[in-house]
């Protein structure tokens, strides 16, 4: 499928990188349709809108900022998703990227959750967790690595 992107002009994406957020995001609930777009500056990866081109949200693997990193959903939300086995999971956080110079950070309270099966995905809010939405990103590395 070609998908104009807000990044890369357009560019062919397979359809197992196509993704359904049946209730939208937080604040975009209106946008249900997206595509996983490459970045140019690995691990991060574009959630790309494909009713929206200048729709996008780059976006990490939460664990691979922290190793003790948990997204502790009900069941019952998983299953609205379609996922039974935590096999089938796949989490990333949203990250910003401030035009300030400001801290690069994810928003750890609102990971976005992945049906690696359905590609059917949900934003979870981690309500009363020890995270939040602005995790900063380059200080979780230099603990990770001081460890």
């Amino acid at each position: 499928m070609l998908v104009e992107t807000k990044t890369k002009g357009c560019v062919e994406i397979s359809n197992d990188r196509l993704i359904s957020i049946p209730s939208g995001l937080f604040g975009f609930e209106e946008y249900t349709d997206f595509a996983l777009v490459d970045s140019e500056y690995e691990p991060l990866i574009w959630l790309q809108s494909l009713q929206e081109k200048n729709l996008a949200f780059l976006l990490i693997d939460p664990f691979l900022i922290t190793d003790d990193y948990e997204a502790e959903i009900d069941d019952s939300e998983l299953l609205k998703i379609g996922i039974k086995d935590p096999a089938d999971v796949m989490v990333l956080t949203i990250v910003t990227v401030p035009d300030d110079g400001s801290a690069v950070t994810a928003n750890f309270q609102g990971p976005l959750i992945i049906n690696k099966k359905n590609h059917q995905c949900m934003q979870a809010i981690l309500d009363g967790s020890k995270y939040t939405t602005k995790h900063n990103i380059l200080e979780a590395l230099k603990r990770k690595e001081a460890k």
